[in-house]
C-alpha cells in the first residue's frame, strides 16, 4: 500500500493507534514497581522474589524485539500489530488471574511477546504511512504516552493498591488494548515486503547479545555479586562482536551494517544511548527520594512528579517550530545541555527545604525531555532508505530498550555508592540522592557532544 492511498482521516487516527500501544507498555513497566509488595503479600511470596515478574518481561522483549521487522514484513503490519495487542491484553488478563508467582511469570512472558511487537510494528507502520516532511508531527503525538506513562505509573499504581486491589494494574490494559484493536481493524494500513530472507543465525546471535546484556542490567540493579554481572556483560558484548563478524559476511543480515553508514542513523542511535543513560533513571530516583528522604507516601510522590507529564504534552506543541527554526544539530546540543543542568538543579533543595521547590525543576524537565525524545527519534530515521526501514526501526527499538535499562541500572549504582559513603553524605540519605543527580546531570551534559557530529542541514527533509 502506498502512502498516497491513505486518506487524511486514516493519517489522523494512525498516531492514536500507536499511542495506545506505547501508553500500555510504558504504564505497565512503571506501574508494577509500585505494586510488587502488595502482589507479593497476596501470593505469599518474598518481595525480593517478585523481581522475576519484571525480569521475565524484560528478557522476552530483549529476545523477540530484533525479529519484529521481519515478522511485520512477512505477515503484514496490520495483522501483526493486532495480534500483538491481543497477546498483550491476554497476558494482562492472565496476570490479574494469577494465583502464584509461576503463573504470574508465565503471563508476563506472554505480555512480553505482545510488547516486543506492538511498539516497533506500530512505529514501522507510521514511518511507511507518512512522507518524511509529515513524519515528525505524526510521531510527535504518538510518543506523548512514552513521556506520560513513566510519570503516571507510580501515581496510578499507588491509588490502585491503596483503594482497589493489585489486579487492577493489569486489568486497566484491557480497554486500552480493545480500543487499539478496534481502531486498527478499521484504519491500520497493511504493509508487507517482498524481501523475506530470514537471517536465522544473525537473529540468534543478536538475540543472545540482547538477552545477556538485559540480564546484566537486571543484575546490576538488584545484586551485590559482581562476578555474574561481569560474565553476563562481557558475554553480551562478545556476542555483539560475533554478530558484527557475521553481518560482514552475510548477504542479508537481520541488521545490515550499511545502516551505520547512514550518519544521521548512527548519531541518533549513539545519542539515544548516551542521553538516556542519564535521563532514564530520573522517573525512578525522584519518587524514591521523595519517599525515602522526605518520608512522603507513594501517592504524594506521584503527584509531585505528575507535572512532568503535563509539560511534556506542551513540549510536543512547540517542538516542530523549534526544529524548523534552529535545526536538529543546534536543538539537540542545546536541549541536552539544558536537561543536564536541570538534573543537576534537582540537587539544590536541601532536606530542610520544602519538597515543593522541586516542582518547577520537574516541570521544566518534562518540557525539555519531550523535545529531546521527538528530536532523537526522528533524526534516527531521517535518511533511511525504504529497504532499511524495517531493520532500522527494529534496531532503534532494541537500542532504546537497552538504553533505558542501562540508565536505570547506572542511576541505582551511583546512588548505592554514595549511600555507602557515610562520611561524604554525613549520615543524610538525601545527600546521596543530591550527589547522584549531580553525577547523572554532568553525564547528560557530556552526551550533548555526540550531536556535534550532525551537520547543520541534517533533518531538512523532515521539515514540514
Amino acid at each position: 500500500m502506498e502512502e498516497a492511498t491513505l486518506s487524511p482521516q486514516i493519517k489522523r487516527v494512525l498516531p492514536v493507534i500507536l499511542a495506545t500501544a506505547i501508553f500500555m507498555q510504558m504504564l505497565d513497566s512503571t506501574i508494577l514497581n509500585t505494586s510488587l509488595p502488595s502482589i507479593a503479600k497476596d501470593l505469599h511470596e518474598s518481595p525480593l522474589n517478585m523481581q522475576n515478574a519484571i525480569i521475565s518481561y524484560v528478557l522476552t522483549l530483549a529476545l523477540l524485539m530484533p525479529i519484529s521487522g521481519f515478522v511485520a514484513d512477512k505477515f503484514g503490519t496490520k495483522k501483526v500489530f493486532i495480534v500483538a495487542l491481543a497477546l498483550f491484553a491476554l497476558g494482562s488478563l492472565l496476570c490479574s488471574l494469577s494465583q502464584n508467582l509461576t503463573q504470574l511469570v508465565l503471563a508476563r512472558v506472554l505480555q512480553g511477546i505482545g510488547g516486543s511487537l506492538m511498539t516497533p510494528v506500530g512505529r514501522l507502520t507510521l514511518i511507511r504511512s507518512f512522507p518524511k516532511n509529515e513524519l515528525v508531527q505524526a510521531m510527535n503525538y504518538a510518543i506523548v504516552p512514552a513521556l506520560i506513562g513513566p510519570v503516571l505509573g507510580p501515581l496510578v499504581g499507588g491509588y490502585m493498591v491503596d483503594y482497589l486491589t493489585w489486579h487492577w494494574i493489569f486489568l486497566i490494559n484491557l480497554p486500552i488494548a480493545l480500543l487499539g484493536i478496534l481502531l486498527s481493524l478499521r484504519y491500520l494500513p497493511d504493509f508487507r515486503s517482498k524481501s523475506l530472507n530470514f537471517d536465522l543465525k544473525g537473529f540468534l546471535i543478536f538475540a543472545a547479545a540482547s538477552f545477556l546484556l538485559s540480564i546484566s542490567l537486571e543484575l546490576l540493579g538488584n545484586s551485590v555479586h559482581v562476578t555474574p554481572i561481569l560474565i553476563a556483560l562481557v558475554s553480551g558484548f562478545l556476542m555483539l562482536y560475533f554478530y558484527y563478524r557475521h553481518a560482514k559476511s552475510e548477504e542479508n543480515p537481520i541488521f545490515p551494517l550499511a545502516l551505520f553508514q547512514v550518519r544521521t542513523f548512527r548519531v541518533g542511535i549513539l545519542g539515544n544511548l548516551a542521553t538516556r543513560l542519564g535521563i532514564s533513571s530520573i522517573p525512578l530516583l525522584l519518587p524514591l527520594m521523595i519517599q525515602i528522604a522526605y518520608g512522603e507516601s507513594a501517592v504524594v510522590s506521584g503527584w509531585i512528579v505528575a507535572p512532568m507529564a503535563l509539560t511534556a504534552i506542551f513540549g510536543k506543541s512547540v517542538v516542530i517550530g523549534i526544529l524548523n527554526r534552529f535545526g536538529y544539530r543546534t536543538t539537540l546540543m542545546a536541549n541536552t545541555l539544558i536537561i543536564g543542568l536541570l538534573i543537576c538543579a534537582l540537587a539544590l533543595p536541601g532536606i530542610n527545604t520544602s519538597i515543593y521547590w522541586h516542582l518547577p525543576i520537574i516541570a521544566l524537565l518534562g518540557f525539555f525531555n519531550s523535545i529531546q525524545f521527538t528530536s532523537m527519534n526522528s533524526i534516527s530515521i531521517a535518511d533511511l532508505r525504504n529497504y532499511h526501514t524495517s531493520s532500522g526501526n527494529s534496531l532503534i527499538s532494541v537500542n532504546q530498550q537497552l538504553a533505558i535499562g542501562f540508565g536505570i541500572a547506572f542511576g541505582l549504582i551511583v546512588l548505592k555508592l554514595f549511600e555507602g559513603d557515610v562520611r561524604l553524605i554525613q549520615n543524610e540519605i538525601q545527600n546521596a540522592f543530591r550527589y547522584t543527580f549531580l553525577v547523572i546531570g554532568g553525564l547528560t551534559m557530556l552526551s550533548a557532544l555526540v550531536f556535534r557530529r550532525l551537520h547543520f542541514k541534517d533533518g531538512e527533509n523532515l521539515k514540514s
